[in-house]
């Protein structure tokens, strides 16, 4: 059997608590991508039906957005939830495209196969936290390991996420209240659920203990039933979780 591979020290930086960005370091790269763009905070925050103080405290890491905001934010940004979370300084390399071959998609070649526990790419929001399965960005999947505390969600209950692709969730342990359009669910460790996610939908734990599941969106990106140009917030029946 192969010897496990060794922790570079750019890994090591990256594991645990420095795997995931702080609110100021979230802020700066989303900052930067809005001024390369060449997009006002106005205009951003008129994409996703926010107001522009409200963009403007995200960029000075003094507010947390919710999920669904950050899915709203890095789509209408043109970004990947990757493009967002740490990577390994070491094995950094330029992302592979994907490029379609008439209606077919060519899948990325990855530069690697192993993402360890102790170093993945995390995001936390207001009680919510997402931590990347795969060792790169992989632009046709977001895969995830979430966990949500007591009394978080993805969104407001008035303003539920809806976004391209379709997702496939995976409770690990704890209990997860998950709604899509009319309906309700409440799912136990060991239940799965799949659904369209251009459907209106929330996930929410109002439990005593924390959720945790395992979560993949595939194709969101590539989905274009659901334009960037959407009202995010309000256009949920009502986005990036």
């Amino acid at each position: 059997m192969p010897a496990r591979r060794a922790s570079s020290p750019a890994a090591r930086r990256t594991g645990a608590a420095g795997s995931r960005p702080s609110p100021d370091e979230l802020g700066q790269r989303l900052r930067a991508v809005r001024e390369e763009r060449g997009m006002s905070l106005r205009a951003l925050a008129k994409l996703i039906d926010v107001s522009p103080s409200f963009v403007s405290q995200v960029e000075l890491g003094k507010a947390s957005p919710s999920v669904g905001t950050l899915y709203a934010l890095v789509n209408a940004l043109g970004l990947s939830l990757g493009d967002v979370m740490p990577e390994e300084e070491a094995e950094e390399a330029p992302r592979p495209a994907v490029e379609p071959a008439g209606s077919v998609v060519t899948w990325p070649r990855s530069r690697a196969h192993v993402q360890r526990g102790d170093s993945r790419p995390r995001i936390r929001m207001a009680g919510v936290l997402w931590e990347r399965l795969t060792p790169d960005d992989d632009p046709m999947v977001d895969f995830l390991y979430v966990t949500y505390e007591p009394g978080s969600a993805s969104c407001p209950e008035e303003d539920l996420m809806r976004h391209g692709g379709r997702e496939y969730g995976h409770v690990i342990s704890g209990r997860l209240e998950i709604q899509v359009g009319f309906e309700t669910y409440q799912l136990d460790g060991g239940d799965s659920i799949n659904f369209d996610s251009a459907t209106p939908h929330r996930l929410s734990n109002p439990f005593d203990v924390p959720a945790v599941a395992v979560w993949v969106v595939v194709d969101r990106r590539g989905d274009n039933r659901v334009a960037p140009t959407t009202n995010w917030e309000s256009a949920h029946l009502p986005a990036l979780m």
